[in-house]
């Protein structure tokens, strides 16, 4: 391939949460080929620069019903899949917190367990992951250091590599997550995973 597949996935978003999980335990081998971006809303700081760049941020805040909806799907999937969830409440939420700090993790190379114990505190344990305490001791319980991880927002390394992950968000044209990128196939959703997969391997196999 010329162009790694790239995956974008999202801290906040449980559909992107069990995507990744369902790829995990089904072909592991084929994740290590994929650029994975990072998906948030950004602050007004980074939409400030995201804007001055020429980008903007596709993403729409949905309806009750559709909100509503959700909360019933995910517990149903989860269930289907036999995932344990706690559905979080998000208070305010900062999401560069999170996502800047797996950015930081990723240049420490401890992106897996990093993404791993987040993803524990939010989705299993239900708790707010934009609260600096709660990511600060979620990464000291996983033997990372949190201190330094819940720093990367104040980081201007860190804040630039969110702006351009931003910018690769708007130049893609995502909207939502979990969505794919394959050659020049393009994947939105959870049931998009068989698809992902077939074009995954038979891009592999075309390679060889």
């Amino acid at each position: 391939m010329r162009k790694p597949p790239r995956m974008y996935f999202s801290l906040r978003s449980p559909f992107s949460w069990m995507a990744l999980r369902r790829l995990e335990e089904r072909v592991p081998e084929l994740l290590e080929r994929f650029d994975y971006i990072p998906f948030f809303e950004p602050d007004p700081s980074t939409m400030a620069e995201l804007v001055a760049r020429g980008g903007d941020f596709h993403y729409v805040d949905m309806s009750k019903a559709k909100h509503l909806y959700i909360l019933a799907d995910t517990k149903r999937l989860a269930g289907h899949f036999g995932y344990r969830m706690t559905w979080p409440v998000d208070v305010d939420p900062w999401w560069e917190l999170p996502h800047l700090a797996w950015f930081k993790a990723r240049e420490l190379g401890v992106q897996r367990e990093y993404y791993a114990a987040v993803m524990a505190a939010r989705w299993e344990r239900g708790e707010d992951i934009c609260d600096t305490g709660t990511l600060r001791r979620t990464c000291d319980a996983a033997g990372l250091d949190g201190d330094l991880l819940v720093s990367a927002p104040q980081d201007p390394d860190m804040r630039e590599l969110g702006v351009r992950a931003l910018l690769d968000v708007y130049h893609d044209d995502v909207f939502g997550v979990p969505y794919f990128k394959v050659g020049r196939q393009r994947f939105w959703g959870l049931d998009r995973i068989d698809f992902v997969i077939e074009e995954l391997e038979r891009m592999t196999a075309k390679a060889q």
